[in-house]
């Protein structure tokens, strides 16, 4: 499964559909990440319907990782993790699923063309890898379905390039 988008260059501000609200990310908050140590080409966003972005949420994740929050009005929330490293599926089962009310409750997986479905108690995300990082999408199995982490993982892409000094 091939991440749509690339490297884009940061010019000003770039636009970032979060729900089809054309929130946008600023050139500030993309230094502030950058300051955080986040790596400018892990910074991914999602389109996911009846969530936004909370802007707040942005930050680093791991060493030069990237997480962030979207949120609906009926208070769900649903993660969004960009870190350096590969999936397989030897991994699905060993890896806790984010937010997993105990970080030892089994895991179980199906693999599709998208990636790894993983659900653990009452969570459940998708993990996609691809070019050395993984994508992971997680929420509340009551508040999001299946089908809509499915197809914002899908469209996840990247906001910034890797290019440029620091």
């Amino acid at each position: 499964m091939m991440l749509r988008g690339g490297p884009l260059a940061i010019a000003g501000l770039l636009l970032v559909s979060g729900c089809g609200d054309g929130a946008a990310i600023s050139r500030a908050e993309l230094d502030d990440l950058r300051v955080q140590g986040v790596e400018p080409g892990m910074v991914y966003v999602v389109d996911l319907p009846g969530y936004e972005l909370a802007r707040r949420s942005m930050s680093g994740y791991n060493d030069e990782g990237f997480q962030a929050y979207y949120v609906s009005p009926r208070d769900g929330r649903v993660w969004l993790g960009v870190d350096h490293g590969f999936f397989s599926d030897g991994l699905c089962p060993e890896k806790p699923v984010h937010d997993a009310e105990r970080l030892s409750a089994p895991v179980s997986c199906d693999r599709d063309e998208v990636g790894w479905y993983r659900r653990s108690g009452e969570r459940h995300e998708y993990a996609v890898s691809e070019e050395g990082h993984v994508l992971r999408l997680a929420g509340r199995r009551g508040e999001v379905s299946r089908a809509a982490l499915r197809q914002a993982v899908a469209g996840a892409r990247a906001v910034a390039g890797a290019g440029g000094g620091g």
